[in-house]
C-alpha cells in the first residue's frame, strides 16, 4: 500500500468481498486431499509417511508460488494474477479424478496446489484498498477465507459417498473456475496500478522487491506464521485421518467434527484482525501463542493407564482425554490460532507498506511450508513412536520455540529503546530500600552500633 492512502479506495468493499469468496473457494480446493486422502489411501494402501506426503503436496506448491505470486500482483494487478492462478488450479483439479496411480496422484496434487498461492494474490491487493488502521479487519475478513476447510469437511464426505471421490475434485473445479470468472468481472484494478499506469511509471523490480527478505525480523514473522497457518493447515488435513484412527469414528463423523477446528479457525480471523488493530498486534500474539501453549500441552498428553501399590493392593486408574474435551481444546487451539494469523498480517502494512507484496509472499511462503512439512512430520511420528498424540507434541515444541523468540526479541528492542532500562537492578521495586540502607550505613568517622532497616 502507498503511505499516502488515507481513506478507502474506490472498489475496496468489493474487492475485499470477491477476494474472500474467491479465497474461500481456493482454500477449499486446497485442502481437498484431507477428505479424499483418506479414501485414496485406503484404496491405494498408503503407509502413514505415504498418506502425508500426498496430503502435503499441494500445500508444497501453493506456499513456494505465494512469493512470486506476491511480487507478481504488486506488478500486474491482482485481478489478472487471481484470474490465471484460479483457473489452472480448477484444470489441476479436474484432472485429478483421472488419476489411478500414487506417483499421478503426487503430479495432479502439485497443480492443485496452486489454489493456496491466492493468499498472497490477495494479500497483496486487498490492502492497497484500505488505510493502515483498517487494514487489519480487512486482511482479517479476506483471511476468513480459511472456512473453506471446513466446507470440504463438511460437504466433501456426503457427496463422496453419493457420487464417488472423483465427482468432489470434478464439482470443487467446476465451482472455481466460475467464482474466476465473476472475480474478475466485478473487481476493478488496484489504485496504485491505476495511478502508475496514468503515469507511465514502471512497477519496482523483482531485485529491489525482494530487499526486506534480508531482515531477521521477516524471517521472526515467518516463524509465528508457520505455526499459526502452517499447524492449522497441517490440522486441517490431519484431523480427519487422526480421528478415524485415535477415536475411530467414520469418514462423515470425523469430517464434521474436524470442522470444528477450521471454522473457528477461520471466522475468528475477523476478530484477530479487529482487535490488532485496537489493542496492537503484538499483545494479540502474545495472548495466541499462550493460549496454544496450555491447549497443545494437554492434547499432546497421550491415554496412559497407571498403578499405584495402595495401602491394601494395587490401586490402578487410567488418564485419558475423551472426544468431548477434545474437541472443546480444539477448538480453543483454533480461535488461538485465527487471532494469531492476523495479527501476523497486521504487522506487514505497517513495518513494510512498499513491500507488501514480497514480504507477505515470504511469510505466507514460510506459513504454507509449514502445512507441507507438518503432515509429513505427524506420519513419521506416528510410524516412529505409534502414539497418535505425537503430532501435538511436535505442535507444543514450535508454540514454546516461537513465543520465546518472540519474547526475547521484544526486550531486545525495548532496551535499544530506552538504554536506561540496562541500569535498573535485578529487582527494581527494592531500589528505594537499597537507597535507604546506603544512606544509614555508618562511615569510617561514625561511632555506634550499625542502623538496622
Amino acid at each position: 500500500m502507498g503511505r499516502g492512502v488515507t481513506q478507502t479506495g474506490a472498489g475496496g468493499q468489493t474487492a475485499l468481498t470477491m477476494s474472500t469468496a474467491a479465497f474461500t473457494a481456493s482454500f477449499a480446493v486446497w485442502t481437498i486431499f484431507s477428505i479424499l486422502g483418506v479414501q485414496i489411501k485406503q484404496d491405494l494402501g498408503l503407509t502413514e509417511a505415504e498418506f502425508g506426503l500426498l496430503a502435503g503436496t499441494p500445500i508444497l506448491t501453493g506456499s513456494l508460488s505465494r512469493l512470486f505470486l506476491g511480487v507478481w500482483t504488486d506488478q500486474y494487478g491482482g485481478r489478472l494474477v487471481n484470474l490465471l492462478v484460479m483457473l489452472t488450479a480448477a484444470l489441476a483439479t479436474f484432472l485429478l479424478s483421472h488419476a489411478s496411480t500414487y506417483i499421478q496422484f503426487l503430479i495432479a496434487a502439485l497443480g492443485v496446489g496452486l489454489a493456496g498461492g491466492s493468499f498472497a494474490v490477495g494479500v497483496a491487493y486487498v490492502s492497497k484498498f484500505f488505510p493502515r488502521e483498517k487494514q487489519g479487519a480487512a486482511l482479517g475478513i479476506f483471511g476468513a477465507g480459511n472456512v473453506g476447510a471446513a466446507v470440504t469437511k463438511f460437504a466433501a464426505p456426503f457427496v463422496m459417498l453419493a457420487l464417488g471421490w472423483q465427482s468432489v475434485a470434478q464439482i470443487w473445479a467446476g465451482v472455481l473456475a466460475v467464482l474466476a470468472v465473476i472475480f474478475y468481472l466485478t473487481t476493478r484494478d488496484e489504485p496504485d496500478l491505476i495511478e502508475r499506469r496514468k503515469s507511465g511509471a514502471k512497477p519496482q523490480s523483482m531485485a529491489r522487491q525482494f530487499a526486506p527478505l534480508a531482515k531477521l525480523q521477516v524471517w521472526r514473522f515467518s516463524l509465528y506464521y508457520f505455526f499459526v497457518f502452517g499447524g492449522f493447515v497441517a490440522l486441517a488435513l490431519w484431523l480427519p485421518h487422526y480421528l478415524v484412527g485415535a477415536f475411530d469414528l467414520n469418514i462423515v463423523a470425523a469430517g464434521m467434527l474436524a470442522a470444528a477446528y477450521s471454522i473457528p479457525g477461520s471466522l475468528f480471523r475477523i476478530f484477530g484482525g479487529w482487535l490488532s488493530d485496537r489493542v496492537g498486534a503484538r499483545k494479540v500474539m502474545y495472548l495466541t501463542f499462550g493460549i496454544c501453549t496450555v491447549c497443545t500441552f494437554l492434547l499432546s498428553y497421550p491415554a496412559t493407564s497407571y498403578v499405584i501399590d495402595g495401602i491394601e493392593g494395587p490401586i490402578s486408574f487410567r488418564i485419558a482425554i475423551g472426544l468431548v474435551p477434545f474437541v472443546v481444546l480444539l477448538f480453543g487451539l483454533g480461535f488461538a490460532m485465527s487471532l494469531g494469523k492476523a495479527a501476523v498480517y497486521k504487522h506487514i502494512p505497517v513495518y513494510y507498506p512498499d513491500n507488501i507484496g514480497a514480504v507477505g509472499g515470504l511469510v505466507g511462503m514460510i506459513g504454507g511450508l509449514g502445512g507441507f512439512f507438518l503432515p509429513i512430520a505427524f506420519g513419521l511420528l506416528n510410524d516412529l513412536t505409534g502414539v497418535w498424540t505425537s503430532c501435538f507434541m511436535l505442535l507444543f515444541v514450535l508454540v514454546g520455540g516461537a513465543l520465546a523468540w518472540m519474547h526475547l526479541a521484544i526486550r531486545r528492542m525495548e532496551r535499544s529503546r530506552i538504554p536506561a532500562l540496562d541500569d535498573l537492578p535485578e529487582l527494581p521495586e527494592m531500589a528505594g530500600l537499597q537507597s535507604i540502607a546506603d544512606s544509614r550505613q555508618p562511615g569510617p568517622a561514625q561511632a555506634g552500633p550499625r542502623p538496622t532497616l
